[in-house]
């Protein structure tokens, strides 16, 4: 047994929707009792750190129900089924911003909220970016706005909570100390 494993005991399905599923599992805890977690089972999803040659940071502003506002974050999306996360990342670039490029490479993955759910975020850093003619539309239910950020505006954006979601948050530290490496050279 891993330290600190929760055996599953048992598994109800309580939702299976389009983008989510929900579970509730019964486990037994490391001690023997046993507890209930409430489990969100996601496909995985990409976000993409897209660099302009102006050195911008692509980012796009859209309503989030979940929160009843509007944010801006970068771009981002959901895996498709035996999709692969460049692939995927490259279709969201496309999507959403109309910017396609050759030099997508791989920076970190991570879960988004590991207490309830599976999701995990596959980050890329996406350069010598080429403005599609005509490029794949996004999604019928999205709608955005395309947003060009310098660094400091970004941080400014944070400061403000326009930005104020974890993977946009973490693409601009991570540029943050890309920049501090740079200067430290």
């Amino acid at each position: 047994m891993k330290k600190f494993e929760e055996k599953t005991l048992s598994t109800e399905k309580i939702f299976d929707g389009k983008v989510i599923s929900l579970q509730v599992d019964e486990v037994e805890l490391p001690n023997g009792n046993k507890s209930k977690r409430e489990i969100i089972k996601h496909p995985g999803a990409v976000a993409v750190i897209a660099i302009t040659a102006e050195n911008k940071i692509v980012m796009v502003e859209q309503y989030r129900k979940a929160m009843e506002r509007s944010l801006v974050e970068i771009p981002a999306g959901k895996l498709e089924k035996g999709e692969e996360p460049l692939a995927t990342a490259h279709r969201e670039l496309e999507e959403e911003t109309g910017y396609v490029t050759e030099s997508m490479v791989y920076v970190t993955s991570f879960y988004t909220s590991p207490g309830f759910a599976d999701e995990l975020i596959h980050l890329f850093l996406a350069e010598n970016l080429k403005k599609k003619e005509d490029p794949a539309s996004a999604d019928d239910d999205e709608f955005v706005e395309i947003l060009e950020l310098r660094l400091e505006e970004a941080i400014d954006y944070m400061k403000q909570e326009k930005i104020y979601d974890a993977k946009t948050a973490f693409a601009v530290q991570y540029l943050q100390l890309r920049e501090a490496t740079k200067e430290n050279g």
